[in-house]
């Protein structure tokens, strides 16, 4: 006679990730030693961590429940439970034929608990209903009245006032609270009648042989083991999907239905789209693509010419008085000037005190860039929607800010219109550009910091108090280096774009 085995127990999120994919939950439980979680999700990790630690504040007669143990903190969340008056409760922990979960905030409400799940963003998403269905099952499940469900969400209009201050009543009467709620309660009802469902299939999938991926690799978060699904040498040297633009990725579906797999061996009939036939084409002779037009019109622009980039910190939670949830505030900002002659110079602002590094940031940005000659962004909606933000934080500098926004020349339109090499894969970040018109200046030679999201990293890390003075000046000159890099780049892309001179071949071409 044998035992059939018993179903494996869930918590919340594993629950989520099944949703998501069943093989990411599989891989979770069966093999984690496979994931790479990338900075951004830890980032992401902590920013929740923060955003729950201040939802809590708003309840200053709350009990958090801090047991380690389960069956403490199950105990304790019974206690707590029957304790005449009601207090809030955070963190309250319960447990449901197998399925656990800890609740973000249970607040007293007049008839029950009114339960609420603290997010991040700044709007609810539907994985937020699947996550609030989950909670009220094993809550309603476990004999608890749950009256009402929300999610309180970051506000994007909460302004910072300062001091820690995250709830005021401002003059005019209006709340400027960092949270909104959203009541979600009739919007459960069918979810939470599904959720014995996905616990079925959840055990199963663990019970089972792995299941083969679904795809859904991005949404609702980036799934830590896609290098495990997709394993780079599984893949054709040009995938149909790196066809860019709205429409690429419907486009390599279709293509993907047809039994394409590699870019090269599409018949050029089947692509409509021009910038997709150029890339085509590119890719299977192997030879880059410079169209005239870029030396038209850059070689039209007059000196001195300014090449200009920035670096920012976008918080959550707002750091500094007048700011608002995840602007981007520049601490950083990187320029090289070229005179006609062809001299170069460079400049360049950090702020690494800790304080708002806003003002500081503009006034030097002004006086660097002058009042003539182009200024040259790759993207500009980034760089202009900090000049505008700077400009709306500092009247008497807005003049001269908004004087700047109208010479922005953006290199990033110029460059996709009329450049580009079949080592770029489709895209046209200057990360994928660089290397193929200056390889001595790929990204990929610098130390820690490679991209904006380290960028960041190594910023708050060299303004925490506790960091050592050795680190700090290591992560200021790893900063120091990148950002120059980005401006440098530019300098590069845009004399390749007129004179054509430095771009490297490297592929074969297909017969």
């Amino acid at each position: 006679m044998t035992t059939k085995p018993r179903p494996r127990g869930l918590s919340k999120s594993k629950l989520l990730e099944y949703r998501q994919c069943p093989r990411r939950l599989y891989l979770s439980v069966h093999h984690p030693e496979l994931k790479q979680e990338s900075d951004d999700s830890q980032q992401n990790f902590a920013t929740g961590n923060e955003v729950g630690e201040i939802a809590r504040t708003l309840h200053p007669e709350g009990i958090l429940i801090e047991q380690q143990s389960l069956s403490a903190a199950l105990r304790e969340t019974v206690t707590l439970l029957a304790e005449k008056p009601r207090r809030p409760l955070f963190e309250a922990t319960f447990q449901h034929s197998g399925l656990l979960v800890r609740a973000d905030l249970l607040l007293p409400a007049k008839r029950g608990w009114h339960l609420v799940e603290v997010k991040s963003s700044c709007e609810v998403k539907p994985y937020h209903l699947e996550d609030a269905a989950i909670q009220t099952h094993v809550l309603r499940s476990s004999g608890i009245n749950v009256a009402s469900v929300a999610i309180q969400h970051i506000n994007k209009q909460f302004v910072y006032p300062g001091k820690d201050c995250y709830h005021q009543v401002k003059r005019n009467g209006e709340i400027n609270s960092l949270f909104m709620q959203e009541d979600v309660t009739g919007k459960l009802d069918e979810l939470i009648g599904e959720v014995p469902k996905w616990v079925s299939g959840a055990q199963a999938t663990l019970a089972g042989k792995m299941p083969p991926p679904t795809g859904d690799c991005e949404k609702p978060f980036p799934c830590p083991f896609q290098e495990f699904c997709y394993p780079a040498e599984s893949q054709p040297e040009y995938p149909v999907t790196l066809l860019p633009q709205a429409n690429g990725k419907k486009i390599a579906a279709n293509l993907l239905e047809q039994g394409y797999v590699d870019l090269r061996d599409v018949p050029q009939a089947l692509l409509k789209n021009e910038t997709h036939q150029r890339i085509w084409k590119v890719t299977r002779t192997g030879k880059h693509y410079l169209g005239k037009g870029a030396a038209v019109i850059l070689s039209a622009l007059p000196y001195p010419r300014y090449f200009l980039d920035f670096e920012t910190i976008n918080p959550a939670v707002p750091t500094w008085k007048g700011t608002f949830p995840y602007q981007q505030v520049p601490f950083q900002w990187s320029c090289h000037i070229q005179r006609r002659t062809g001299k170069l110079d460079h400049k360049m602002f950090l702020d690494l005190s800790g304080n708002d590094p806003s003002r500081s940031c503009a006034e030097t940005l002004i006086g660097t860039l002058g009042k003539r000659g182009p200024v040259f962004v790759y993207y500009q909606s980034f760089e202009i929607g900090r000049l505008k933000e700077l400009a709306a934080r500092y009247a008497d500098l807005a003049e001269e800010l908004e004087a700047i926004i109208k010479r922005i020349v953006d290199l990033l339109p110029i460059a996709r219109e009329h450049y580009y090499h079949p080592d770029m894969m489709g895209s046209w970040s200057i990360k994928a550009v660089l290397p193929t018109i200056a390889p001595d200046l790929d990204y990929a030679n610098l130390e820690e910091v490679q991209d904006g999201g380290a960028a960041q990293a190594a910023y708050l890390e060299a303004i925490h108090p506790e960091t050592m003075v050795d680190r700090k000046r290591e992560r200021e000159k790893q900063l120091r280096v990148y950002c120059e890099r980005d401006t440098g780049a530019m300098v590069r892309l845009a004399q390749f774009l007129t004179t054509g001179k430095t771009a490297t071949t490297k592929r074969r071409k297909i017969p």
